[in-house]
């Protein structure tokens, strides 16, 4: 079992030297672009984006795929980080962040059509970093759906969670460039994990409910003003009653997972590929991550107005935590959206040519 270590959060100028050159190269053009790529990232890098995307290797098609279709469509574009947090995992550096891109939308992007207005992308990325310096693996999971949303084409059922944009940390401090405290940021992710094996040994079959879900044991790791920041179709919730209203409750209807104690679905989810690549504390925030993470059966309906299809479901996601108060105040959770519903049979791109042949009311 890969353990967590926390050399990296002491390096404050490896955080500040990827701290920049993330914002040079959203904000590089033509050749400045190619060398800021060259400059932050291995030419090997393996690069892991939200769907349409995908994985690809190499600066040409990370280019191709990923960033000229990003900046042709936002020539405005800028980096906005709210989390930005550093540390070493299974003997790998990490840099981890969430936040948004913030452009205007001057030409279609991945086929979304352009709006000639102000559009945030809400982000959350993985960097491993290595020992030059420079990325040897990216993880971007961009909230697509969001964009369509702004767009004027959602393409699903209205979420029950606020779609809004993500705010940034209650206590202002979410940008950790400095170097901190080792044995606070492992006590932050010890509590993550905590919260963790309490979800993961939860008896959906015999004991799923409303009151069953908030009486649980998770109840003791979150704050009674916790906010929950879920991605574009599932929206933001507050309290724990939020959170098993707007999200828990309908997700594990739909989605029947392994069960068993923490050990056994952990297992399990191995078997089928499924577990983290980065678990990290630094100071009073934790991330964890997985390409992916969770492995279900979709046999239940209701998730974003969708019936049971019957189909294995992996998705794709990052959580960040923010520890405050002894609890976990806030935590924001990019998921790639469209690939979850490219396994249910359902392509959420293919369906905006619908959405704008509807009539406006």
């Amino acid at each position: 079992m890969p353990t967590a270590g926390l050399d990296a959060t002491q390096n404050a100028a490896l955080r500040a030297q990827v701290h920049t050159a993330l914002h040079t190269l959203a904000g590089a053009r033509g050749e400045e672009f190619a060398d800021a790529l060259a400059r932050f990232a291995a030419p090997d890098c393996h690069w892991r984006a939200a769907y349409p995307m995908n994985e690809m290797s190499g600066h040409a098609e990370a280019t191709a795929r990923i960033w000229s279709p990003l900046i042709h469509a936002f020539p405005d574009l800028e980096r906005r980080d709210t989390v930005f947090l550093a540390g070493v995992y299974d003997g790998k550096t990490f840099i981890a962040a969430n936040g948004h891109y913030c452009g205007t939308m001057r030409h279609n992007w991945l086929g979304i059509p352009a709006t000639n207005k102000t559009v945030y992308i809400r982000y959350g990325e993985v960097w491993q970093i290595g020992p030059d310096g420079r990325a040897v693996q990216a993880t971007l999971l961009w909230d697509v759906a969001d964009v369509m949303r702004q767009a004027g084409v959602w393409p699903l059922a209205p979420s029950l969670g606020v779609e809004e944009m993500w705010p940034s940390p209650l206590t202002a401090d979410g940008v950790r460039l400095a170097p901190t405290d080792p044995t606070e940021g492992s006590a932050s992710l010890e509590q993550t994990l905590q919260m963790h094996r309490t979800l993961a040994e939860f008896d959906d079959k015999g004991s799923l409910s409303r009151q069953a879900l908030i009486d649980m044991p998770q109840r003791e790791h979150w704050h009674p003003k916790m906010m929950w920041y879920g991605p574009a179709g599932i929206g933001t919730t507050r309290g724990l009653d939020g959170f098993v209203d707007g999200h828990q409750l309908p997700f594990r209807i739909a989605f029947h997972r392994p069960q068993g104690t923490f050990e056994e679905v952990s297992a399990e989810r191995a078997r089928n590929g499924a577990g983290h690549y980065i678990r990290l504390g630094d100071g009073p925030y934790s991330v964890t991550g997985g390409w992916p993470s969770v492995y279900s059966m979709h046999l239940g309906g209701g998730f974003c107005g969708m019936p049971a299809t019957g189909k294995p479901v992996f998705m794709r996601v990052m959580d960040f935590y923010l520890h405050h108060e002894g609890l976990i105040r806030e935590n924001w959770v990019p998921i790639d959206m469209l690939h979850v519903f490219l396994q249910m049979g359902v392509d959420l791109l293919a369906r905006m040519p619908d959405v704008l042949r509807q009539p406006r009311p």
